[in-house]
């Protein structure tokens, strides 16, 4: 018997562990990750490793040390099978049988799929974990990659991998990347600058098969287009892991769903990270937040919850990109479906864009502007109607 189980061995997963050791100092704690390797951050595996800002050993978030030092019982490379909540005990894969107190589920979210012949075949990487980086950046230097998506891992990854020296194709549905997000003269921006540093761009169109051909990978496109490579980079996007929820009878919606607590639908069950969707309470709305910030802050919500501490998940959480020599920072709402305002110093490289409905902003996103993060925030939690001109200038660069 645990007094708390951990499941996931991700940042969330062991920021729910700081939580629970800062209000309980004496409970037993088990933390189950899928992955062999320690709890590490994944942020820099499409950014500040291929910089040379880090290197693979500042990645993990605690040696093996500290988890004996804090009393917890690390079970690396086991996946939890089943949970059994009238029991109050989990399954593992090993065969393993524990019962606990308090139960976080902190799975993350699963690289979706193609679903076409050849989806799996070797070369083709569905890019999330420490072991794909370590396979991918081997020796990128002269061989021609595909990557599949246009949005935030797909922009990243393609960005590093011709950063040294690959020859990158990019291949997506949408008219321009990272269109979800940026304002349409930002995406063609961004996007041209990609071209101009001789990444292919193929917009509007779909793999529709791979094939292997002896050592390098033959690609068709659903507008006919054929493609040889050598490496193949999915950055499809995430689907929340909720099917161990799901089994144990826990509500679902886009994720587990949980109350302002972390809670799910069993008071003993929490969730915390990219499968939790919660109420954002300065939106006013439910949400699932993907991005690593949301999975530190929530996941020490959460253990502090699961030991007590009874606090509202109100956490604003941001997220950051590099793509070259463009970076930014954004918080709340950034969904480019919402009205933009754009307030540049220098179009489309530096100032802040605003994102807002029935005109109140919702989200900020910093484009080469840092350390403003808070006055971002503070906006959003004002709720006021604003005009361009009340815009102009709100968040100082």
């Amino acid at each position: 018997m645990f007094d708390y189980v951990v499941v996931g061995g991700g940042r969330a997963g062991i920021s729910a562990v700081e939580g629970i050791r800062e209000l309980d100092s004496s409970c037993s704690i088990l933390l189950v990750g899928a992955e062999s390797h320690l709890p590490y951050d994944r942020p820099p595996l499409s950014k500040q490793l291929w910089t040379g800002k880090n290197e693979v050993s500042d990645l993990f978030v605690h040696d093996r040390a500290y988890f004996e030092r804090a009393s917890v019982e690390l079970a690396s490379g086991e996946r939890v099978t089943e949970i059994q909540p009238g029991e109050k005990t989990i399954l593992t894969d090993r065969e393993r049988s524990e019962r606990y107190g308090k139960l976080l589920l902190a799975t993350g979210g699963t690289p979706r799929r193609l679903q076409i012949p050849g989806a799996e075949a070797e070369g083709v990487y569905y890019f999330r974990t420490l072991d794909d980086y370590l396979e991918l950046s081997r020796d990128p230097e002269g061989q021609s990659i595909l990557v599949v998506g246009g949005g935030f891992i797909g922009a990243e990854i393609a960005a590093a991998l011709s950063m040294h020296g690959a020859h990158l194709t990019m291949l997506f549905p949408g008219r321009l990347m990272l269109e979800r997000v940026f304002p349409e003269a930002l995406a063609r921006s961004i996007q041209e600058q990609y071209e101009q540093r001789g990444i292919r761009i193929l917009s509007e169109d779909a793999p529709v098969s791979f094939a292997s051909r002896g050592g390098w990978l033959a690609v068709e496109t659903r507008r006919g287009v054929h493609l040889a490579c050598d490496s193949i980079v999915v950055g499809a996007g995430i689907e929340p892991e909720i099917e161990l929820a799901r089994s144990a009878g826990l509500a679902i919606e886009n994720g587990i769903k949980l109350n302002e607590l972390l809670q799910s639908s069993d008071p003993d069950i929490f969730a915390a990270g990219d499968n939790a969707n919660f109420p954002y309470l300065a939106l006013g709305k439910r949400m699932r937040v993907e991005h690593w910030d949301n999975a530190i802050a929530q996941g020490k919500a959460a253990g502090r919850n699961m030991a007590g501490a009874g606090e509202p998940y109100e956490y604003m959480p941001y997220f950051f990109s590099d793509l070259f020599d463009f970076g930014y920072e954004a918080v709340g709402d950034v969904s480019s479906s919402l009205e933009t305002y754009a307030d540049w110093q220098d179009e489309n490289e530096t100032g802040v864009i605003y994102y807002l409905e029935d005109g109140r902003v919702r989200g900020v996103m910093l484009c080469n502007v840092w350390g403003k993060l808070d006055e971002a925030r503070a906006l959003i939690l004002t709720g006021a109607h604003v005009s361009e001109r009340d815009l102009h200038g709100a968040v100082h660069a």
